[in-house]
């Protein structure tokens, strides 16, 4: 009877361990909540599983004010080295169409050393200047190796000439080719908006350097039409500024 009894214990312990690890399990499945634009998982919704995007205070995207903007505080200023040939990835990840080079360049600010991760592209653009929202943009994701601060290049788009650089991408998502992110900036990387802010996907992580780059760069109608065929509406509201300032040069 006493090993009998032995023997239900442990199992008893053994099944309750087994419920305790299910229920880890599931609570972190179910932080992985789904994400879009849509009514019912859009932005409205990204607080419940990313808090940070329902109750930051710096948070992207936002409006830029010319006329309400600071002189820049020339400690980040900002110095661009993307001339970096490298093979990339294009995908289509589920939120808009991303590339993914295996070695790029860098941007310098403050001393520091960011290196890009990756690049991709919205139908619409997140942030407006005086109210108004360019037809495309492409965000120019970096990282400091040591510190793990993040700083993103914003690139406006307008209706016109076609790009030839945005032919690349739209030819091949899905597919691995080598690519020069350079091409994707304008001539002029020196006129811009700079300020502290977030991602503008969950986890809307903060304490991001966001710059936004003053020169326009084109595309054609069809090149446009051509990335909203994958993401219409994938751009989250503008979001409050609170005691933000806007630095430009």
């Amino acid at each position: 009877m006493k090993k009998m009894t032995l023997i239900f214990s442990i199992v008893a312990v053994i099944l309750s361990g087994c419920a305790s690890v299910t229920g880890v399990k599931e609570k972190h499945s179910g932080e992985k909540e789904k994400w879009g634009y849509s009514k019912s998982d859009g932005p409205a919704h990204w607080k419940v599983f990313a808090p940070t995007c329902g109750t930051g205070h710096q948070q992207s995207p936002i409006n830029i004010v010319s006329g309400n903007t600071i002189a820049m505080n020339h400690q980040y200023d900002l110095s661009l080295h993307e001339n970096v040939d490298s093979m990339a990835k294009i995908v289509n990840n589920g939120h808009d169409i991303e590339v993914i080079p295996n070695h790029a360049g860098f941007l310098s600010l403050k001393g520091e050393k960011f290196n890009l991760l990756q690049f991709h592209f919205h139908g619409r653009s997140e942030h407006t200047v005086n109210g108004k929202r360019y037809a495309m943009v492409a965000h120019m994701v970096h990282q400091d190796p040591i510190t793990k601060q993040y700083a993103v290049i914003a690139v406006f788009f307008k209706e016109g000439k076609a790009n030839p650089f945005l032919n690349t991408i739209i030819n091949n998502v899905g597919k691995t080719v080598e690519v020069d992110p350079q091409n994707l900036l304008p001539t002029n990387t020196s006129d811009y908006y700079h300020y502290l802010g977030s991602f503008t996907t969950p986890p809307c992580t903060e304490n991001v350097q966001w710059y936004l780059l003053k020169t326009i760069q084109t595309a054609s109608a069809a090149q446009i039409a051509h990335f909203r065929e994958y993401y219409l509406n994938d751009e989250r509201p503008i979001q409050k500024l609170y005691n933000r300032t806007v630095q430009s040069n």
